[in-house]
């Protein structure tokens, strides 16, 4: 939402917007002109007749529920009223578009085809669901020929997208609060490929090698019968040296600034999106040193009393096994772009939503048994209700049947959960925080309880 409305501010729109709080995010987009709020009343109207007597299009996001006063109002108003997708749509519409969808890695690789086209010149306009380094903000509106959206399948409205190239990273059942089976899912991003001018998708995922006719593939497995591949030379700890092919033919060996073979993927899915929009290889490949992750993708947050904070944003089991498995290689190569190389690994994990929880519990427990010690916090509800029996306790219990010798504690707040990490960790750990919720808190909040004022500011990472 904020990056829609930066891009709307920036084109020369009136924008006005509201939330239950003045944000960090709310704070910056006042400034650069809209009119904040920091309630969702129907008094707002009344303030804004007073700078506007025009009648304004309401957007909404899907966290926005019938009964929000504000929603209320402008229907009695008669105002019309779109949701977040619709707007994206028309601007999808308005200039050539690169989409990506997919359950994991969609806004890493929305991210890097970002910063490569800006790199090359191009100048492109971005809707992003996290922070990119590169303008540091989610949304900028370039002065270029594309414009690169991050496509969210969490409330199928991807399928009113019209994009030039549709990218798909990967598909895996999740927001079980919205589909009903994995059928459904593939179904919705079917008819989101379908409505692209041309699709782009990963090859070594068996979902979509299977239900999917691209019109172009890549892979990270290898190059034969695939448009893009790059397969990796070496995966360290801070960086992956990858030979690069196109159409099978061998153009070159790339050093990417970030470790993990999901980033490897991400980052080749990026490539080929802007060949396949015209950009030369070169003036791509000269900026892949300048690549970072964005906001909350194995975000350094700084170092507590020789720990060092690491926040992502992982909250999918596979997102949670990738991440533990980039962060065990940097103990274990010691290698890292992190100020130190860690010795050890503290997974701190707070589960996000009942119905994921539930419905993953075990794909949970196993991928978090790779860390050394796991302190689990309590579920961040994202307004769902409670359900019998789904916690975080018994999300424990199931990783110690798994494996005896796992050490698992269990928070049941959030102020216990900082006395559990200040208790039970150690100097040199790395201590990454896992989950779409508050659980990004921790850094702050291990920040303000330091009697010792040993905290210190991060410096800019690559990764």
């Amino acid at each position: 939402m904020s990056a829609l409305a930066r891009i709307l501010l920036s084109r020369g729109h009136r924008v006005s917007g509201s939330d239950r709080r003045l944000s960090p995010a709310m704070e910056s987009l006042k400034t650069a002109g809209m009119v904040a709020f920091d309630s969702q009343a129907a008094a707002n109207f009344k303030a804004l007749d007073r700078l506007d007597r025009s009648s304004p299009i309401v957007v909404i996001s899907s966290a926005i529920p019938d009964h929000n006063p504000e929603l209320i109002a402008a229907r009695e108003r008669q105002l019309e009223v779109w949701h977040r997708s619709d707007l994206l749509a028309a601007l999808i519409d308005q200039q050539p578009s690169i989409a990506i969808a997919g359950s994991h890695g969609k806004t890493t690789t929305s991210t890097v085809v970002t910063t490569l086209l800006h790199g090359a010149g191009e100048d492109p306009t971005a809707v992003i669901g996290g922070i990119v380094p590169c303008y540091d903000s989610n949304g900028h509106a370039g002065q270029g020929r594309l414009l690169v959206a991050e496509a969210d399948e969490s409330d199928g409205s991807l399928v009113k997208f019209r994009a030039s190239l549709g990218v798909i990273t990967n598909l895996e059942l999740d927001h079980t609060d919205h589909y009903r089976d994995l059928d459904d899912l593939i179904t919705t991003l079917q008819r989101f490929g379908d409505g692209c001018k041309r699709l782009l998708a990963n090859q070594d995922d068996p979902i979509l090698s299977e239900h999917f006719q691209a019109d172009a593939w890549w892979s990270v497995q290898r190059s034969e019968n695939v448009d893009f591949a790059g397969l990796p030379v070496a995966l360290e700890g801070d960086r992956t040296i990858a030979d690069l092919y196109e159409q099978g033919n061998f153009v070159g060996q790339i050093t990417l600034p970030m470790p993990g073979l999901h980033n490897l993927s991400n980052t080749i899915g990026a490539l080929a999106a802007c060949r396949m929009e015209g950009v030369p290889l070169e003036r791509l490949i000269s900026h892949l040193s300048e690549l970072k992750t964005p906001g909350r993708r194995f975000d350094y947050r700084g170092d507590w009393e020789g720990r060092q904070i690491v926040d992502d944003y992982a909250h999918h089991p596979s997102e949670v096994a990738a991440t533990l498995n980039m962060a065990n290689l940097m103990v274990s190569s010691g290698r890292s772009p992190l100020p130190r190389s860690p010795q050890r690994l503290v997974a701190v994990f707070q589960p996000h939503r009942y119905s994921r929880t539930q419905e993953f519990q075990n794909q949970f427990a196993q991928a978090l048994l790779s860390a050394e010690l796991v302190l689990l916090a309590p579920i961040f509800s994202a307004g769902e209700s409670e359900m019998p029996g789904v916690n975080s306790e018994a999300l424990a219990s199931v990783m110690q049947e798994l494996s005896t010798q796992q050490s698992v504690l269990v928070a049941s707040t959030m102020d216990e959960l900082v006395s559990l990490v200040k208790e039970h960790s150690l100097p040199d750990d790395l201590i990454l925080a896992m989950g779409a919720g508050d659980v990004n808190s921790l850094w702050s909040r291990l920040s303000q309880s330091s009697n010792e004022g040993q905290a210190s500011c991060p410096p800019a990472l690559a990764a």
